[in-house]
């Protein structure tokens, strides 16, 4: 039998023109695409005549597919002596589960390689306008999960560490325990007048940004409707996005553009 090959490819954040170069072959090479909700649609414009697309995107309450079902579904493909382009927002190493599904392939001696992307916590807070590292303000970020895996059975997050000694964090899925986040880092020592920023639908037309405190972000995103997908960041950097807003300050920023045709062409 012929085994094939899986590529665990990072798709980006949301804008397609962050795919990298290398999942761009990649995709235009495999003979089955396998996508998540969060992968711009538009990528699979590069796949070949004739390529299996399968949609296996899981959002809260509704999964198309098990974590385990996709595995499988890997495995089984490349089994087939298929090329298979797995695409997951963002980076597949940076909370996307890729660890799992690359294990998975092991087990089971399937080839695979990864196809780094550009994460969603660089370049989220990039197209709100906030810089990640500046030399004025901080020499230490974290990234940390606002979504827990439930059956570990309690918290691995170490909240006094990451409210007294880490400057800026980033955290992923975590617009739904935003209340909770902040509870803990203002209970663990972080100064309720910290600056934070939520954006959602980073990096594409649809990206809407809150800047609060701490003190008052509960608030400021209720009154916005602020929902999943978002990046959150906390720390004295937001304060810059003031200044470097640039992305939203776009002159056709949100507008759906309509090109018309002759008649004819239509």
């Amino acid at each position: 039998m012929i085994s094939g090959k899986v590529y665990l490819i990072g798709a980006g954040p949301g804008d397609p023109g962050l795919l990298t170069l290398k999942g761009k072959r990649c995709i235009e090479e495999a003979d089955v695409i396998v996508y998540d909700h969060l992968v711009n649609k538009k990528l699979l414009d590069f796949a070949k005549d004739g390529a299996e697309i399968i949609y296996v995107g899981k959002i809260a309450g509704k999964h198309t597919k098990s974590q385990e079902d996709i595995n499988s579904l890997l495995v089984s493909k490349a089994k087939e002596g298929k090329v298979v382009a797995r695409l997951k927002g963002g980076d597949p190493f940076i909370f996307g589960r890729g660890g799992e599904e690359a294990l998975e392939l092991v087990n089971n001696g399937i080839q695979f390689e990864v196809v780094p992307g550009v994460s969603a916590a660089t370049s989220v807070p990039a197209y709100a306008g906030i810089p990640l590292t500046h030399r004025d303000f901080n020499s230490s970020i974290a990234l940390i999960t606002g979504h827990e895996d439930p059956s570990k059975g309690g918290s691995k997050i170490e909240w006094k560490g990451l409210s007294t000694c880490i400057e800026n964090l980033i955290f992923f899925m975590g617009a739904k325990n935003l209340s909770n986040i902040v509870k803990k880092l203002i209970e663990n020592g972080r100064n309720p007048d910290t600056p934070i920023a939520v954006i959602r639908w980073g990096t594409t037309p649809q990206q809407k940004t809150i800047v609060g405190t701490l003190n008052n972000i509960l608030e400021k995103t209720k009154e916005k409707q602020i929902k999943p997908p978002s990046i959150i960041v906390v720390g004295k950097v937001v304060a810059l996005r003031e200044k470097l807003n640039w992305f939203e300050k776009k002159s056709l920023f949100g507008k759906r553009i309509l090109i018309t045709r002759p008649r004819g062409q239509a």
